[in-house]
């Protein structure tokens, strides 16, 4: 039976060539027999299929004669015109064994064999996290922070480097001064090689001939260290802020990140949502009838003098505009909401009047 390449990596036949690519990663990754419940088979027909969808003279051979060489097939000796390969792979390495170029597939095979292709990532130390505790008005209107953290931090002696001032760095003799060392490792399709980060110098290429007292030739040492940070203003409890390069140092890398989670503490009056601040406002009856005048005190600690109109309905909003919440957005209002307090006992006088203004309607 003719084999359907599109079919194989389940795409359309007018698949642009970024769609087959991540087509085929995405089975490769799935069927790659050094993967719990791998199917070989399967691999190598998804490879098969690349390896003629990807290059555009296979492609439109495939598509005008149903394979990649033409009328007269694919001419016995495999995808690379009797050259022994598939594509950009080398079948040439010693021993009956096989060489792979990583190329496209450096980034599937360095999942399962702890490798990367010809592409190397830079190191980062790790990221730390911490809580801190904020007053509410310390989130509405920002703060500034310090926090201590015990952590990997860069040697304040040698900078990093690992060597005690004043002496030299030799050559790393395990890397040769490269800072990288190709290793190679056996596979069901042969023998992959990779490069990846010298261990011995970590990354650097050099080793310090005579190593830093404080860090041990490491570039790095525990310490703790006084961050200030500062929150802006508007955050919300639980909401977690990142600080760059404010983790553990690592030598010749990137230094992680801090996270840090805001937990607020409830107000006595305010409530936030969103924008805006809410508070009740409880008022006797009769200030409700007649209206009157209170004075609000803001989170700023400033006074507003805030008219309570006559006839006001129990559980009617009164807004403050300009004093809640600033954000990029513009700033938040006060909302007002009232609780008109009903009286539980009333004298023999109230009574009469209250009959009195029952007579008249009201």
């Amino acid at each position: 039976m003719p084999k359907d390449y599109y079919k194989t990596l389940g795409v359309d036949k007018n698949a642009s060539k970024d769609e087959i690519k991540k087509a085929f990663h995405k089975l490769a990754h799935v069927h790659h027999p050094d993967k719990n419940k791998g199917d070989d088979t399967k691999f190598k027909e998804v490879n098969e299929a690349y390896q003629v969808l990807s290059d555009d003279k296979k492609r439109a051979s495939f598509d005008q004669f149903g394979n990649a060489d033409g009328p007269q097939g694919f001419g016995g000796g495999g995808f690379g015109g009797g050259q022994g390969g598939f594509g950009g792979f080398d079948f040439s390495g010693q021993n009956g064994g096989m060489e792979f170029d990583m190329g496209d597939l450096g980034d599937i095979f360095g999942d399962f064999f702890g490798g990367g292709g010809r592409r190397q990532k830079t190191k980062k130390g790790r990221d730390l996290s911490t809580d801190i505790y904020l007053t509410f008005e310390e989130s509405i209107f920002g703060a500034e922070k310090i926090i201590n953290v015990n952590k990997q931090s860069t040697c304040g002696i040698c900078n990093g480097t690992g060597a005690k001032v004043g002496t030299k760095m030799n050559n790393c003799s395990v890397c040769n001064g490269q800072g990288q060392v190709r290793e190679v490792k056996r596979s069901i399709l042969g023998n992959f090689s990779s490069v990846k980060t010298c261990d011995n110098c970590f990354g650097n290429g050099k080793i310090p001939a005579e190593k830093c007292s404080q860090c041990k030739g490491l570039g790095v040492y525990k310490k703790e260290e006084a961050i200030t940070v500062k929150i802006p203003e508007g955050v919300n409890d639980r909401e977690t802020l990142r600080v760059r390069s404010r983790g553990e140092a690592i030598q010749n890398g990137e230094t992680g990140d801090l996270y840090i989670k805001l937990n607020v503490k409830n107000h006595s009056v305010f409530t936030r949502d969103d924008m805006n601040l809410v508070m009740d406002l409880n008022i006797k009856l009769t200030d409700a009838l007649l209206g009157m005048t209170y004075d609000l005190k803001t989170l700023e600690g400033k006074v507003v003098e805030v008219k309570i109109p006559e006839g006001i309905n129990h559980g009617e909003m009164l807004r403050v505009k300009g004093k809640g919440v600033p954000t990029n957005r513009g700033r938040g209002d006060i909302i007002m909401r009232i609780q008109v307090l009903m009286p539980t006992k009333l004298s023999k006088k109230n009574k009469e009047l209250i009959e009195s203004l029952k007579k008249e309607g009201l």
